[in-house]
């Protein structure tokens, strides 16, 4: 079993920076793909970014590249998610997100942290 506990979130203006943390244990972090999600109000949950289980490889929603970054510290076994330039429509709950098979990720992760509510006022 994994568990996964996010960290980070909160309210920012516009333009403003945050970052995120998910803190894993129960595992061996590094045999795990990880990845962040968010799900705003009145929509379903969406894939944000993912790094392989090294960080040599991310993978971004089309809506965050070049504005968020996901990292990985494997000797801390957390993971980060930087968001510069934050827009209102980036407000949602993200979430924390693990898999035990790297094609997974996207679809059927297999663990699931609680969620960190993030908020961008106009």
């Amino acid at each position: 079993q994994v568990q996964l506990v996010e960290s980070g979130g909160g309210l920012v203006q516009a333009g403003g920076s945050l970052r995120l943390s998910c803190a894993a244990s129960g595992r061996t972090f590094s045999s795990l793909t990880m990845g962040w999600f968010r799900q705003a109000p009145g929509k379903e949950r969406e894939f944000v970014a993912g790094i392989s289980m090294r960080g040599s490889n991310t993978d971004y929603a089309d809506s965050v590249k070049g504005r968020f970054t996901i990292s990985r510290d494997n000797a801390k076994n957390t993971m980060y998610l930087q968001m510069n330039s934050l827009k209102p429509e980036d407000t949602a709950v993200y979430y924390c997100a693990a898999a035990l098979l790297a094609i997974k990720l996207r679809t059927v992760p297999d663990y699931w942290g609680q969620g960190t509510q993030v908020t961008i006022s106009s």
